[in-house]
């Protein structure tokens, strides 16, 4: 079972928000999810998009294998999520 962290997409018409997932790859990207782990509103009023993770979680899973998509991978990366598992993986291999 290949595990990703993707974004769902809900709100209205040409009003997108998404939703920050755990599902398995063979899942329809709005449907079925294992778990959510955070929020991505693009439109929000505001300079730049707004942003909710739990990176708790969003470790967890990483450190469990889970794969995330090019999109969340940038969102994850410009909250220093990314820089923490290259850390925290490089200190269990010492």
């Amino acid at each position: 079972m290949a595990v990703k962290i993707r974004l769902t997409r809900m709100g209205r018409h040409k009003d997108p928000v998404y939703r920050i997932v755990v599902a398995d790859s063979r899942f329809a990207r709005d449907g079925r999810y294992i778990e959510q782990v955070g929020y991505f509103n693009p439109n929000a009023k505001g300079q730049t998009p707004s942003v909710t993770l739990n990176n708790d979680k969003i470790l967890e899973w990483l450190n469990n294998g889970a794969i995330p998509s090019d999109t969340v991978k940038s969102i994850l990366s410009d909250a220093g999520i990314i820089k923490a598992f290259a850390e925290s993986k490089a200190k269990k291999g010492e």
